[in-house]
């Protein structure tokens, strides 16, 4: 028992100190030794438990968007719902940081762009309902929007869009999404 929950422990430093490195330095810039030396421990034990820088980034950038089906959510609120859903996960502790490790990561890194890719395109495709071509054109364009603010807000800290309340940034916000989910194409 104590030898799992000191690997877990383990498992959760180096976790921790791979999303603050990424986030800090980059894919490209970080490395396994810095990384180990964030967590106090051998880079060894990095490679043993994530095998490769790759499979330490998948680990450090798993997330579950955890958005709600815009089918179970009223109509004239669903655009607002998933705006403001959006907006805490990045205010949320833990996700803030792993989706900064991978927005960041993923504008000079093929495999973070993939990664981004396939969380965007399989959680924000799902909510919309069944999958169709005309569906995932819509979650493209909401994913546009999203990570367009989360960029200016969170990444490049835009002192406009930062100053915003979240009220108002969901009202000039919710609009635009609706539009992705309803209107023509």
């Amino acid at each position: 028992m104590a030898f799992t929950q000191r690997s877990e422990e383990t498992r959760n430093a180096i976790l921790t100190a791979a999303r603050r490195r990424f986030a800090d330095d980059g894919y490209e810039r970080a490395t396994i030794r810095a990384i180990a030396a964030d967590a106090g421990i051998d880079p060894s034990m990095v490679m043993r438990y994530y095998g490769s820088k790759d499979g330490l980034f998948a680990a450090a950038v798993d997330i579950d968007l955890e958005l709600p089906a815009v089918g179970d959510l009223p109509p004239e609120r669903r655009a607002e719902i998933l705006v403001r859903h959006y907006l805490a996960l990045w205010e949320g502790e833990r996700s803030s940081g792993v989706l900064t490790v991978l927005l960041r990561s993923a504008v000079t890194n093929e495999a973070a762009a993939e990664r981004m890719r396939a969380i965007f395109a399989t959680q924000v495709r799902t909510t919309l309902g069944p999958p169709t071509e005309e569906g995932s054109v819509r979650a493209a364009l909401v994913a546009t929007q999203l990570l367009g603010v989360a960029l200016c807000r969170y990444i490049l800290r835009l002192p406009q869009i930062v100053a915003l309340d979240t009220e108002a940034l969901v009202a000039s916000l919710a609009p635009t999404v609706e539009r992705y989910l309803t209107g023509p194409l």
